[in-house]
């Protein structure tokens, strides 16, 4: 039997650290910071995918929900930062490799969304470079080791393939214990004032469950999010699976690592699912 592939890790060692030890450290150090607990169920997350040191202390406030929970299967949806392609790129088989082991891709699963979504395909190469899901990795593999994964990278954000890649989603997942995850940053390279306005509009959206404002809202603006296609498409998904709940747990921007406040990027931690009562954050 042919070996299957295993997908490197293209940025370990660069935008987070590259030994198990010093990266699970990092991890759980933000984890700790975190401690975001939500009663109910958490079907999906949106999180940032800039280095950890920046964008960690945020995407731990999403993370820090699953603590004590178990999944059949993790599907990610993140942008193509490198490779220019119209739908959405799928990683079939094999494995993505992490420093804290391998997340074997969910074969059955990654063949039911592609069955399901006409614009998704297999699509390598998209994956080689791309760290806007290998930066959910190092969090995913310390609280859920192991567990397969369904990577998706969108290309041009189209209508079209947000709608297409949302209902392959719901469909190919129907039935599993499924958690989604939508890798996004916010926007980018302006001043902390002009920012904060910028993403409110996201963060809104998010937090009353509208992913047909937001998909209307990075329409007319696609300066809101890099990753606006991916967090609409994973709303949409976890609407059709059940989710009934959004909360915001966490927004910042890089000036508070770096210290310019002239050029920042934001970052927001969210959930969705359904749930009993408002979480505690820290």
């Amino acid at each position: 039997m042919p070996q299957q592939p295993t997908r490197p890790a293209a940025v370990a060692g660069s935008w987070y650290p590259g030994t198990a030890d010093t990266l699970r450290r990092a991890v759980r150090g933000y984890l700790d910071a975190a401690e975001t607990r939500l009663a109910g169920e958490v079907r999906a997350l949106v999180a940032p995918h800039a280095g950890l040191m920046y964008s960690g202390p945020v995407g731990a406030f999403a993370y820090a929900t699953l603590v004590g929970r178990c999944y059949d299967v993790i599907a990610l949806v993140g942008p193509s930062h490198f490779v220019a392609f119209e739908g959405v790129a799928a990683f079939e088989r094999g494995a993505f490799a992490t420093p804290l082991g391998e997340m074997p891709i969910a074969e059955a699963e990654m063949a039911a969304v592609q069955r399901a979504g006409r614009h998704v395909r297999h699509l390598p190469a998209a994956h080689a470079r791309e760290h806007s899901l290998e930066m959910q990795l190092p969090f995913l593999a310390c609280l859920l080791p192991g567990t397969p994964i369904v990577p998706l990278v969108m290309g041009q954000q189209r209508r079209e393939t947000i709608v297409d890649c949302a209902q392959a989603l719901a469909a190919g997942l129907s039935g599993r214990n499924a958690l989604l995850v939508a890798s996004s940053d916010l926007s980018h390279y302006r001043d902390r004032a002009t920012a904060a306005r910028l993403d409110k509009a996201v963060l809104d959206c998010i937090g009353r469950f509208d992913p047909e404002g937001l998909l209307d809202e990075i329409e007319r603006v696609p300066d809101h999010a890099c990753g606006g296609g991916p967090i609409v498409a994973v709303m949409l998904a976890a609407r059709d699976l059940g989710a009934r709940d959004a909360r915001v747990l966490r927004y910042a921007d890089s000036g508070d690592v770096s210290g310019d406040t002239d050029a920042v990027v934001g970052y927001v931690a969210a959930a969705l699912g359904t749930f009993v009562q408002s979480p505690s954050t820290a």
